[in-house]
């Protein structure tokens, strides 16, 4: 064990601990959860890369020495790439707007740079305060390694929405010309493809896709060197220029100075942005899942027009039931990013004056979602919807049995004749063409060509059969 000191006290930690006594009274302080940070590695990749960038920044300009920046470069790097797993023992769940966090990473990179120097763990050659977090503070680190964060996740949020878009493509090929029935209200409605209606589900992606391609540039402007409260206080000259020099060059990430850092610092809505986005795209997937639940209902009392690949028994009880369980994930998942909204939505609110101290809880939220999201997405696209298939006979019969296909003679004979005959064909249980055929109102050819649910789901085809009838004067409407 070896003994530190801070203004509060001593503390013994165990010798082979990289993390010091900040880290340590955060970590008996906030055992919350049972989390901790090691679960967002991409946060702590994105707080070393900016260690990493400082470092380099504060020894360009003169200011930290060549061999102490070296071993903080070396050690950051490490942090980059894994090698200090186990280190980060904090519960996501703390107060201080992130600091505990901070000094974690700030802790474990200056005793990894001691053991560099030649020294030990706990020495102080290199300081975790005085020379790691040289020219920063936690109110811009923080926040700037969220959005750097953020701008991660969205990269592979979009690598999945590309493979659900491109499964929906194919299903769109697919289904192009299998007809089927749509419904409004959960009553029967009007024939429709199910092509036609896996394009509003593909629709939706392409909107998706485009939207959150648009909140990388939320991301991309972060308030690093603002350090305490927007004034720039603790950082030296030439500072500024040097960080967002190196900085998109240590982490790959574009990144741009915030053009006001008070900005920055005080607002949350940035966040509140990126997490109404999944909101959005949760609510569409949650709509596609729950659509796809009803219409594989059955086997025998349900709808049963779409065959869901099976995935697992369905019951414990019910031998041979196979649930849509697929679906059903996504659908949680979706009501769980609502909630991770509101959270964030009440945590940007509650700003209060020169920060934002509820940044933890904003960016675990925010981290959820977007690997909720991302997972969810590649589940349902590779169980699910690859693998979907039609039950045609169901959806034909669906579709020539509606009695909303009694629109179609509403255009020639008008609303209220086109309604007697929907409630003939309802109480004789015939279909709207066996109706019209009893009250000799087509002959059958005609009849047949009018009530074709395939002609019905094609605009240019049904309105230029009904502008042919009506110039024919075969049906005189109470709208003529």
């Amino acid at each position: 064990m070896r003994c530190e000191k801070d203004s509060i006290g001593e503390m013994f930690l165990p010798d082979d601990a990289y993390y010091g006594i900040q880290t340590e009274r955060a970590r008996q302080n906030f055992q919350v959860s049972g989390e901790t940070i090691e679960q967002y590695p991409e946060l702590i990749w994105c707080i070393a890369a900016i260690k990493k960038a400082t470092a380099i920044s504060n020894q360009q300009i003169g200011v930290l020495e060549p061999s102490i920046a070296t071993a903080i470069i070396q050690a950051a790097s490490e942090v980059m790439e894994g090698k200090m797993q186990g280190q980060f023992p904090l519960d996501p769940y703390q107060g201080g707007g992130g600091t505990s966090i901070n000094m974690n990473i700030n802790e474990v990179i200056a005793n990894r740079a001691n053991e560099l120097l030649g020294g030990r763990i706990g020495d102080g050659l290199v300081d975790s305060n005085t020379h790691v977090n040289m020219g920063q503070s936690t109110n811009d680190v923080i926040p700037s390694a969220v959005n750097m964060t953020c701008f991660l996740y969205i990269e592979k949020l979009l690598k999945a929405l590309s493979t659900i878009k491109k499964s929906l493509e194919t299903k769109f090929q697919e289904f192009s010309d299998d007809i089927a029935l749509a419904r409004t209200c959960l009553q029967d409605a009007l024939p429709v493809t199910r092509g036609q209606q896996f394009s509003g589900y593909l629709s939706f992606i392409e909107r998706q896709i485009n939207e959150i391609e648009k909140l990388k540039s939320t991301c991309l402007s972060i308030p690093l060197g603002a350090t305490a409260v927007g004034t720039g206080l603790g950082a030296f000259p030439g500072y500024m220029e040097a960080i967002y020099h190196h900085l998109p060059g240590e982490s790959g990430i574009p990144v741009v100075k915030k053009e006001n850092f008070f900005d920055g610092l005080q607002n949350a809505d940035g966040y509140l942005k990126i997490s109404s986005t999944l909101k959005g795209l949760a609510t569409g997937l949650s709509k596609m899942a729950k659509d796809f639940r009803l219409l594989s209902s059955g086997p025998r009392a349900g709808l049963r027009e779409l065959a869901l690949p099976p995935v697992q028994a369905g019951s414990s009880i019910m031998p041979g039931k196979v649930n849509p369980v697929i679906p059903e994930m996504m659908i949680q998942v979706s009501y769980q990013v609502y909630g991770n909204d509101q959270t964030i939505t009440m945590a940007a609110d509650n700003g209060e004056l020169d920060i934002n101290v509820w940044t933890p809880i904003i960016f675990k939220n925010l981290f959820v979602s977007f690997h909720l999201l991302t997972n969810a997405i590649t589940i349902f696209t590779e169980k699910c919807l690859d693998g979907t298939k039609l039950i045609q006979e169901n959806a034909t019969e669906y579709a020539e049995t509606s009695l909303s296909n009694a629109t179609m003679l509403a255009a020639l004979l008008g609303y209220k004749r086109a309604t007697q005959i929907a409630e003939q064909a309802y109480l004789e249980n015939t279909t709207i063409l066996e109706t019209v055929l009893k009250n000799n109102l087509l002959n059958e050819l005609d009849a047949k060509q009018l009530l074709d649910p395939k002609i019905m789901t094609d605009y240019e085809k049904s309105s230029s059969l009904l502008l042919s009838f009506l110039q024919q004067n075969q049906f005189v409407g109470e709208h003529k």
